[in-house]
């Protein structure tokens, strides 16, 4: 499997994949702060996790079809293990990720405290490979790497 790989025809393959994530509901994660999104709990929320995602929905239940991309992503490469703050459920955080970010749209991506984009960013790195790396830089290892080994084996 290669970068190249059609995403939304790896993404349908995907859609029976059992949710194995530690992706917690906003109210949570937000409890001790009254869930505002001041600054300051933004960036507590942003660096809670190697790889945090804000998004509407939550993975077991995506509510828009970017969202749904970002985790379809994610799968593929095989991060499992991802926080999703889905800010449908507070107001003043999804106001507060964008002014934190100053990027207007959900979902929102960060990899170890660091915004990476949204959808159309994700999926860009994913077809040009750039995503394998980042995540090599968490001492995640991307799926399609052992993928791409395995095809290779054929």
């Amino acid at each position: 499997m290669s970068g190249s790989l059609c995403w939304l025809r790896a993404a349908s393959l995907l859609r029976g994949a059992p949710l194995r994530c530690g992706a917690r509901l906003l109210s949570q994660a937000a409890a001790g702060d009254g869930g505002r999104g001041s600054r300051e709990s933004v960036e507590r929320l942003v660096r809670a996790h190697p790889v945090v995602v804000f998004m509407k929905g939550n993975p077991a239940q995506p509510l828009c079809g970017f969202s749904n991309a970002v985790v379809q992503i994610l799968r593929l490469h095989g991060v499992q293990d991802f926080q999703a703050y889905d800010v449908l459920q507070d107001a003043d955080l999804r106001q507060g990720i964008k002014n934190y970010s100053n990027w207007p749209t959900i979902p929102q991506v960060y990899l170890n405290g660091e915004f990476v984009g949204g959808c159309d960013i994700l999926l860009q790195m994913h077809q040009n490979g750039d995503l394998v790396e980042e995540l090599k830089k968490l001492g995640i290892r991307s799926a399609l790497l052992d993928a791409e080994k395995d095809q290779d084996k054929k």
